[in-house]
Order: structure tokens, then C-alpha cells, then sequence
């Protein structure tokens, strides 16, 4: 049974930092591109970044680069994201997703695996 568990989220001021964490178990870790997502209240779920199975190709929403890293330890099977210069508008629930299949990787519908979230919200 796959199970995906993210931790990590909080709460922070303006232009702090988190990072959060996903681990993931019962698939074949390395296999499988993974990603983040976010979901605002009373909005859909949007693509933060993701990371190719071999860690050497990532994508960002233009909202975020610059000011997020994505990385991976297939050993552990978990994934990260750095949050850095955080504002009240990156506050949001994120979510851990993991996919096989192609397509644009801010998707949601290619992934196949989620967490249940972690909530990220940023005070001014």
C-alpha cells in the first residue's frame, strides 16, 4: 500500500523560511518524478515544483523560483522543498505527489500518490 506522508509545514513571518518534507513508501521510490502542490482555500490545486526520478531536471511555477529548491534522496525516499523569502500569499495546504506517467508536470490529474498535506501560512 503506498502511503506519502509530508510534514514540515507551520507558521512563519514575512520573508522567513521552512522546509518541508515528504516520505513516501510501498512504491518504487526512485521510479517516479515527484512533486509539490499547493491548494488555496475555495481554489484548485496548483503546481509548485517538481523533480524528475534522477533528480536532474526540476520545474518551478514562475510564482515560486528563485525562492524554492526542490531536491530528493532516493535512499530515504523522501523528497524536500526549501521555502525561502516567504509572503501571506505563499499560504497555502502542500502537498506531496508522486506520478510515472508523462505530461505537463503541474498537472494534478498525472499523479498518481498524495499525501494528505501540510498547512504553510505566513503572517505579514
Amino acid at each position: 500500500q503506498v502511503q506519502v506522508v509530508e510534514s514540515g509545514g507551520g507558521l512563519v513571518q514575512t520573508g522567513g523560511s521552512l522546509r518541508l518534507s515528504c516520505t513516501a513508501s510501498g512504491l518504487n521510490f526512485d521510479a517516479y518524478a515527484v512533486g509539490w502542490f499547493r491548494q488555496f482555500q475555495g481554489k484548485e490545486r496548483e503546481g509548485v515544483s517538481c523533480i524528475a526520478w534522477g533528480g536532474g531536471t526540476t520545474w518551478y511555477s514562475d510564482s515560486v523560483k528563485g525562492r524554492f529548491a526542490i531536491s530528493r534522496d532516493n535512499a530515504k525516499n523522501s523528497l524536500y522543498l526549501e521555502m525561502n523569502s516567504l509572503n501571506p500569499e505563499d499560504t497555502a495546504m502542500y502537498y506531496c505527489a508522486a506520478r510515472k506517467r508523462g505530461g505537463w508536470w503541474g498537472q494534478a490529474s498525472t499523479y498518481d500518490s498524495w499525501g494528505q498535506g501540510t498547512q504553510v501560512t505566513v503572517s505579514s
